[in-house]
């Protein structure tokens, strides 16, 4: 029986598929994707994806994604060295730590 779901899988996945001429252009991109491609674009200093990025999705879903991407950094960041996201924060930003 799995032998037959396995075959009919396999079917399904080689099969010939229609695809758009530019696939990159039709795809939709989600504001995390778009906050990761607009921050690693900005460390790279790579003007043209910065801007790509921008028009994936509005200016306060792109905001809201670098904030949640930068929330989860600092908590990471804060697990990793296991110290809180306080410090973290205000060390990444050259503040003192008091």
């Amino acid at each position: 029986m799995f032998g037959q779901i396995f075959k009919y899988a396999t079917k399904l996945r080689t099969s010939a598929r229609v695809q758009p001429t530019d696939v990159r252009e039709r795809r939709t991109h989600n504001l995390f994707e778009a906050a990761a491609t607009y921050i690693a674009a900005r460390a790279e200093n790579d003007q043209e994806r910065i801007e790509e990025a921008t028009t994936w999705v509005p200016a306060d879903a792109l905001s809201f994604g670098v904030s949640e991407l930068a929330r989860r950094a600092v908590v990471a960041l804060a697990r990793e060295r296991d110290v809180s996201p306080t410090v973290v924060a205000r060390d990444l930003l050259g503040l003192p730590t008091d």
